[in-house]
């Protein structure tokens, strides 16, 4: 005669179980989804430091706000000019201007050339238009230069409104014309003015250059590719 088992009671009995591929799945979600999060929150509330040398600013000849003309820096009477098509969201603009800023920033200082800025807007339409009004902001204050570069030094901060006004008293705008310029999008109408110039000139993509109204082909954007530029350009 064979013993019966004793009953186990389901609710009591311990087994050992596999985490399964779809539970390793969502916790591998779960973990990058706070990650995200928290890398979100620092690049919006992270705080603003200046990493510029001090080095010269250059004179703003023509200021933001005359529609369909851009941001001339420099000194007056150069026989060159550089415009320079940029979005401040643009990766490709950030890696242009680590590699050539430098070259264009000496041309500028020692009177070969002037530079002049046209803010885009399209690369990233929630943040791009934010960020192009508040350079053309300080730019109004004689600031074009260093804060375009602090926008590019900075790239990984979401330079949100309070950002980019605390960038400003970094950089000694602090008045409440500059604030209230950011806040009330002052130079979107001109922005959209300088799209338009953008589109009449067929510029396609940022980073685009011209050197004396001359359109640099891609491979030329580089230190030596615009210098070589700029000296043809002088004759």
């Amino acid at each position: 005669m064979s013993k019966s088992k004793t009953p186990v009671n389901p609710l009591l009995e311990t087994k050992k179980r596999r985490i399964g591929p779809g539970v390793v799945v969502v916790v591998i979600l779960v973990l990058a989804l706070g990650a995200g999060v928290g890398v979100q929150y620092w690049r919006s509330n992270s705080g603003v430091e200046v990493s510029s040398t001090g080095g010269p600013e250059p004179t703003v000849i023509t200021g933001p706000g005359t529609n369909g003309q851009g941001v001339k820096v420099g000194k007056a009477g150069a026989k060159v000019n550089i415009d320079l098509y940029l979005d401040f969201r643009c990766p490709h603009c950030k890696d242009f201007e680590d590699e050539a800023g430098d070259t264009i920033n000496q041309l500028v200082d020692d009177g070969t050339v002037t530079l002049t800025y046209w803010p885009l807007m399209f690369v990233n339409p929630d943040n791009s238009p934010r960020l192009a009004n508040a350079f053309a902001a300080a730019a109004a204050e004689g600031k074009a230069r260093s804060y375009a570069d602090e926008l590019y030094a900075d790239f990984a901060k979401s330079w949100t409104q309070d950002q980019l006004i605390e960038l400003g008293k970094q950089l000694k705008i602090d008045d409440g014309t500059f604030e209230a310029a950011v806040k009330d999008n002052k130079y979107g109408s001109w922005l959209e003015s300088v799209g338009q110039e953008a589109n009449t000139r067929k510029v396609e993509g940022t980073p685009t250059v011209f050197v004396n109204d001359k359109m640099l082909p891609a491979d030329a954007l580089t230190p030596e590719g615009i210098t070589a530029a700029v000296n043809e350009a002088k004759g």
